[in-house]
């Protein structure tokens, strides 16, 4: 069983997943799908990647910073994988659609169900941001660590629909 180091942010505890020198999994604890982890006590001393991905959530959650530079690896289907990518390059304070990304994956926007399972999925919230995607008509969908904390990132980054995204009609109490 992997081992997980747990992290306290604003929005409750994180557990990290780390295989070697690599970030393979952020969670909110009791989220959606959080996998099985065993998560090893605080006494026990956690590598390296642990201090470093802590620094930078909380560097985050202080509104210091915008990008992070964990090394991550992240494990799915080739799809998954497309989409996460996808995910990676939304900058930070913007928005997407599920359609958007289909699109942008060559799929065409009836392919954005396939798309939100995927986000859905997504095995390292908040570093590849997930919730900076949206429905079509721009308001907040499912949310595998909760619509609550989807709206507090969203709030934390007063996030805006991406120019390019033509029909986002924000339902955000920003």
């Amino acid at each position: 069983m992997t081992p997980g180091y747990l992290i306290p942010s604003p929005l409750g505890d994180i557990a990290l997943r780390v295989e070697d020198d690599f970030l393979t999994g952020l969670f909110f604890v009791g989220q959606k799908y959080f996998p099985v982890i065993a998560l090893v006590p605080h006494r026990r001393k956690a590598p390296p990647i642990v201090g470093h991905a802590r620094q930078q959530i909380e560097e985050y959650f202080s509104g210091e910073r915008r990008d992070f530079t964990v090394p991550l690896r992240l494990r799915g289907t080739r799809f998954q994988q497309s989409v996460w990518r996808r995910l990676e390059s939304i900058p930070y304070g913007i928005l997407v659609s599920y359609g958007d990304i289909a699109e942008d994956l060559g799929l065409g926007a009836g392919h954005a169900r396939a798309v939100g399972g995927a986000v859905g999925h997504n095995p390292i919230s908040v570093i590849v941001p997930c919730h900076r995607v949206v429905g079509a008509s721009g308001g907040l969908t499912g949310y595998a660590g909760g619509i609550d904390r989807k709206t507090a990132l969203l709030s934390l980054e007063k996030a805006r629909p991406d120019d390019s995204t033509r029909s986002l009609n924000l339902q955000l109490p920003l």
